[in-house]
């Protein structure tokens, strides 16, 4: 242990501690921009400098260890100026349109400013070029506000390693880009959104899709049905200043209404119709000489990483589309029919945690019969963007229930939100299919928890199913290669592309480098998913009676003909890009 003293306090951390994080244990305040643990520790921006006695110049806190003794002071006069010169330096080629910014009120480079009080910038001359990238249906990138924190490419190259953003030139010319410069859409880029997460301005964020919402809501002709992800309601509130991981379904299902939506369902439900696909798909490969190990597709920006990467084991991908796809299709079908509405009126919205989910919608394939699945995407951050917009107070708003017929979901179709929840899910309803009855065994202990990588044997009817659950693309490029190299025997694998699963998605509320580095985010989300699941009056998806309705009146059963035409999907090769 490593003693010393930080503004007069004294404290004593492990050694090999940075200033900064010992600084933050005894809860003294030091700023930071281009810091994020674990991810991007550099020590550029030099917001986190402090003095050391002794010492000539400034300490920069976020990469300096702590040593026996040592005295530091985190906010002097000499410090404050020189912070305040750092961000007159960042401003001075910052295009500063705040108030029309999509981060204006959660911006981190905003909230220095207002702290250091800089109402004037003293360096104001030449700036980089304009450059805004909107040709993806995910992401847009708008360089005139990027501060060359490299947050964004810690996350692509180190947490995901894809490596589409990359920093390039020197001095003046820096830049933060793609290769070639080419667009998000046109590189190795899987939609992701956690370069989103990561960028602390408005550089990254998501394409807004609100006004297309809105003309759907407000067009007289349209019947508007929303649905919402599991994640989306322990995300929400946080929007609103709630506790992280609140479960606020009843306050969004009520917000929602308010918003002018015809229906308002939950996307629980088409996860539980994902389930009853895809674990009667895995039964029939596991038993009859399939393709193994089969892998789960309801993530779509693993499903591109896969298609741009390992286009040799796309056999191996469930054939099953994602929960709110397989949704869309049935409520232009059964639902139309059944409730005499006509499919074409018919715009169904998803509200996902993701940004991945707007290029899954427009993807060639999620139609039937002339029909998009799903109309629109807009994330969590949009849906309080709608709220906010017609005044509605969050907080003050009553619970209330999703409509019916569509209302009826599942426990297990909740923990669809984390990592390891979709292989969880499957496996009840695989169990009971398998073993011909009822199991009271249904909580799979090993899948759960945020490891990047799961691996577990599971025995069902005397068999044994070996199975991987991997989150994160860095993590499953591992398992792929494992895989391809034929160094792995795995049954059945899950992969979701971002760290933690759905929790920690693309299109969830963003955090501060502060509370991402103080508080376990992901774990208060998955806390609260699985709390859901836990008080659930059903929690395997078979036992869905909606779902069993809609089998036995429209789709007969899982794998049927009529299944595989609403519910399945097919993949394809796509190039890499070459420079």
């Amino acid at each position: 242990m490593i003693k010393l003293e930080i503004d007069s306090m004294p404290v004593e951390v492990e050694e090999g501690t940075t200033i900064l994080e010992a600084a933050r244990k005894v809860n003294i305040d030091i700023p930071t921009l281009c810091f994020l643990k674990e991810i991007n520790e550099v020590g550029d921006c030099r917001m986190c400098i402090v003095e050391v006695e002794g010492r000539r110049g400034f300490a920069t806190s976020c990469i300096t260890k702590v040593e026996e003794g040592m005295v530091v002071h985190t906010h002097t006069p000499s410090v404050v100026e020189a912070r305040k010169a750092v961000l007159n330096l960042i401003l001075s080629n910052h295009n500063r349109d705040c108030l029309t910014c999509i981060r204006n009120g959660n911006c981190e480079l905003q909230k220095l400013a207002q702290k250091y009080n800089v109402q004037n910038v003293d360096y104001d001359g030449a700036k980089t070029s304009n450059e805004i990238d909107d040709k993806s249906p995910s992401i847009v990138r708008d360089q005139s506000k990027c501060i060359l924190c490299r947050r964004c490419v810690g996350m692509c190259k180190r947490v995901q390693e894809i490596g589409a953003i990359e920093s390039t030139n020197r001095g003046f010319e820096s830049t933060i880009s793609t290769a070639d410069n080419q667009s998000l859409n046109d590189v190795d880029c899987t939609f992701c959104g956690q370069c989103i997460e990561a960028c602390p301005v408005g550089a990254l964020h998501e394409k807004d899709d609100t006004s297309k919402v809105w003309r759907m809501i407000n067009d007289k002709d349209t019947f508007t049905i929303v649905q919402t992800a599991p994640a989306v309601r322990v995300g929400l509130g946080e929007e609103f200043g709630m506790p992280i991981g609140t479960n606020v379904k009843g306050k969004m299902v009520t917000a929602l209404k308010r918003l002018g939506f015809d229906k308002v369902f939950d996307t629980n439900t088409g996860a539980d119709f994902t389930i009853m696909e895809e674990a009667n798909e895995f039964i029939e490969r596991f038993t009859n000489g399939g393709t193994l190990p089969m892998m789960t597709s309801c993530c779509p920006a693993w499903v591109r990483f896969a298609e741009k990467n390992y286009p040799e084991q796309l056999d191996h991908l469930s054939s099953c589309k994602s929960p709110h796809q397989m949704f869309g299709a049935i409520l232009k079908s059964y639902f139309a029919k059944k409730y005499d509405v006509e499919p074409e009126r018919i715009k169904v919205i998803s509200v996902m945690p993701c940004v991945a989910k707007k290029y899954e919608s427009v993807r060639e394939e999620m139609e039937v019969d002339g029909l998009r699945d799903v109309d629109a995407v807009i994330t969590i951050r949009e849906l309080a963007r709608m709220i906010k917009q017609r005044d509605i107070e969050f907080t003050e708003l009553e619970d209330s229930e999703f409509e019916d017929p569509m209302g009826e979901a599942t426990g297990a179709a909740a923990i669809f939100g984390v990592t390891g929840g979709v292989m969880e899910a499957a496996l009840r309803t695989a169990a009971d299919t398998i073993e011909g009855k009822s199991l009271d065994k249904i909580d799979y202990e090993a899948v759960r928890g945020q490891e990047g990588i799961k691996k577990a044997t599971v025995e069902i009817a005397g068999k044994e199913i070996r199975i991987v659950v991997a989150s994160g693309l860095k993590n499953a490029r591992k398992i792929m290669n494992e895989i391809s190299s034929g160094k792995a025997d795995y049954d059945f694998v899950e992969i979701m592309a971002c760290p933690g699963g759905c929790i920690n998605g693309g299109g969830q509320p963003i955090k501060s480098s502060k509370i991402r580095a103080t508080k376990d985010v992901r774990q208060l989300r998955a806390d609260s998913i699985y709390s859901i699941d836990e008080k659930s009056t059903f929690r395997k998806s078979h036992d869905n009676p909606i779902i069993k309705t809609i089998y036995n009146d429209f789709l007969e059963k899982p794998n049927s003909h009529e299944a595989h035409k609403y519910l399945h999907t097919t993949y394809h090769k796509e190039e890499k890009y070459n420079f």
